[in-house]
């Protein structure tokens, strides 16, 4: 199954299983800039979003030794997950996962919170005006940010291209801008084309590559080809590939 669906200039799509994938070389990748499945029941096309969380965390666990491989000696990994759930039972999963990726070898860096405006997030009480059950929900996420042996980027082209007022605003950890409509972009889950951007620009030279192992609607690839980078996406979904097929070639 595993094939490159599309490429050209500065984007490809490889079709096929981060987990078992051989079309990417180790120690190639600038960059991941990344939002795995987040484990809420998203009604994916092909494949479950609602595993019992040790073998989510086990499989996330799979895929951030694969992601560790890929990337350079001084690659970067942005990683958009939740800060928590509490959709079958409450779970540090942000923690956890932070956690999983320094046992996996990732160090860490810092953690940017995004601030979203998901109101439909923090609308689930518990208990309304009572201390016997409240629930708090921060309707935020987080964006990750590991490496893999320096923190220092000495490779690449070495040529920046982010702006002044860019780079006082986002070295700052709370980033607010709203999220995708899934009825805009065709897709449970979409991250908007900001996401990535400040990412690429932040912690990646022009003409770095830059992968998302969990591709969806091809926003980071979107994102990487608008800003001079080049960009890979790998998904499991034949229907996802096109959809950011098309993306790609009308919107860059």
């Amino acid at each position: 199954m595993h094939r490159v669906f599309f490429q050209e200039q500065n984007a490809k799509i490889i079709y096929g299983n981060t987990l078992t994938t051989t079309l990417i070389e180790p120690e190639s990748i600038d960059l991941i800039v990344t939002s795995p499945p987040y484990n809420l029941d998203i009604k994916y096309t092909s494949s479950t979003d609602k595993l019992p969380y040790e073998e989510y965390l086990s499989f996330t666990k799979q895929w951030l030794k694969r992601a560790y491989q890929w990337l350079k000696s001084d690659g970067r990994m942005c990683l958009n997950i939740p800060l928590d759930k509490n959709k079958g039972g409450h779970q540090s999963v942000g923690a956890d996962i932070t956690e999983l990726a320094k046992k996996v070898g990732f160090k860490y860096h810092a953690t940017i919170i995004w601030n979203e405006g998901n109101i439909s997030k923090s609308s689930a009480w518990g208990s309304w005006l009572s201390a016997s059950c409240p629930y708090v929900i921060a309707p935020v996420e987080l964006i990750v940010v590991l490496y893999k042996e320096s923190w220092k980027k000495t490779s690449g082209s070495r040529k920046s291209d982010i702006v002044k007022d860019e780079f006082v605003e986002w070295t700052q950890g709370v980033w607010t801008f709203s999220g995708e409509k899934k009825s805009k972009i065709g897709h449970p889950a979409p991250f908007p084309v900001e996401l990535p951007k400040r990412c690429i620009k932040l912690f990646s030279f022009v003409d770095d590559i830059v992968l998302d192992p969990f591709m969806g609607s091809g926003t980071t690839v979107v994102a990487s080809k608008q800003n001079n980078r080049k960009g890979i996406g790998i998904d499991i979904d034949q229907s996802y590939c096109t959809l950011a097929m098309n993306r790609i070639l009308s919107e860059t």
